[in-house]
C-alpha cells in the first residue's frame, strides 16, 4: 500500500529544496538506522560486483542499512546483498510501478520487507529529470556515499556532486588502469577516498571490532551471478564441487546459489 510521509526526513534538509511530495511503501523504521548510500555503473565489471556484494553484505552485517536507486547492475547487487530487510531502496517513478521490470522481483521483496521511497506520484514513469531528483535523495539519505565504479560521463558522477555540496565523505574501490575512469579521475583529484581494506573500513565508519567472517567467500562470488566461465577462472577446485553437493547450479551460462 502506498502511503505519503507525513513527517519530514531530517537527512533529507541537505537537499538544494525538500522534496514537495515524498510516498512510501514499507517499514519507515529503517529511516532511524544509521545508513551508507552505495551506487554505480549498470554494467559492473565482475571485479565490482564481487566487492560490492561483499561491502554491502559485511555493512549489513554491522547493521548499517544500504540506500540504492533500485537500478540494474551495483543498486541490485546492493540491495539484495544487504538483504531486503535492511535496504532503502529511492526510485524516479510512481510506487505503482516496478522499474527496471528486470529487478521487478526484488523490488516487490524490497516493499515487503524493506522500504521504497519516490517523490513521485502513482502513474509517473522515469524520465531524465526524475532520475536527479531521485540521486538527489539516495546521496541525501546515507551517511557517507560509496560508488563502486563509473565511468567518466557516468550519471553517478552527478551523485558525487551533491555528496560534496552536501559534504559528505565518498569513497570508491581501487580500480585498475583504465577502468571506472569516472572514480579513477576523482580518486586522482583527491575528492575521493579509495577503500583498499573492506575490514578497516567497516570499522572505522561503525566504530565496530571487526567480526570474523564466517561467510563462505565462494557463495559469496557466486551470490552475483557471475558467467560459468568467470567463476571456473577464480575458483576452478570449488565450482564443481559446489554444483555436486547443490549448493550453486548453472543455468544459461550463469552460477546461481541455490
Amino acid at each position: 500500500m502506498i502511503k505519503q510521509f507525513d513527517f519530514k526526513i531530517d537527512e533529507l534538509s541537505s537537499m538544494k529544496k525538500y522534496p514537495e511530495e515524498l510516498f512510501y511503501i514499507g517499514n519507515t523504521k529503517l529511516l532511524s538506522k544509521k545508513k551508507v548510500s552505495i551506487i554505480g555503473t549498470r554494467r559492473p565489471s565482475s571485479y565490482t560486483k564481487e566487492f560490492t556484494h561483499k561491502l554491502a553484505t559485511k555493512l549489513s552485517s554491522y547493521g548499517v542499512c544500504i540506500v540504492s536507486g533500485a537500478a540494474m547492475g551495483v543498486d541490485a547487487i546492493s540491495h539484495a546483498a544487504a538483504g531486503v530487510e535492511n535496504t532503502i531502496a529511492v526510485v524516479a517513478n510512481g510506487l505503482d510501478i516496478k522499474y527496471p521490470s528486470v529487478n521487478k522481483n526484488l523490488i516487490s521483496n524490497i516493499e515487503k520487507n524493506g522500504l521504497m521511497i519516490s517523490a513521485y506520484k502513482e502513474g509517473e514513469k522515469a524520465r531524465n529529470y526524475t532520475f536527479v531528483l531521485r540521486n538527489e535523495i539516495v546521496v541525501a539519505l546515507g551517511d557517507i556515499l560509496i560508488v563502486t565504479e563509473a565511468d567518466l560521463k557516468s550519471g553517478s558522477l552527478t551523485s558525487v556532486k551533491y555528496a560534496l555540496a552536501m559534504k559528505k565523505k565518498i569513497y570508491t574501490l581501487p580500480h585498475r588502469l583504465n577502468e571506472s575512469l569516472g572514480t579513477q579521475e576523482l580518486v586522482k583529484n583527491s575528492l575521493i577516498q579509495p577503500i583498499y581494506d573492506i575490514d578497516e573500513f567497516i570499522a572505522s565508519i561503525t566504530n565496530s571490532e571487526i567480526k570474523n567472517d564466517v561467510n563462505d567467500e565462494v557463495l559469496s562470488f557466486c551470490s552475483t551471478n557471475p558467467t560459468y566461465d568467470e567463476a571456473m577462472r577464480k575458483y576452478s577446485n570449488k565450482i564443481f564441487e559446489y554444483e555436486l553437493e547443490g549448493k550453486i547450479k548453472i543455468q544459461d551460462g550463469k552460477v546461481i546459489v541455490l
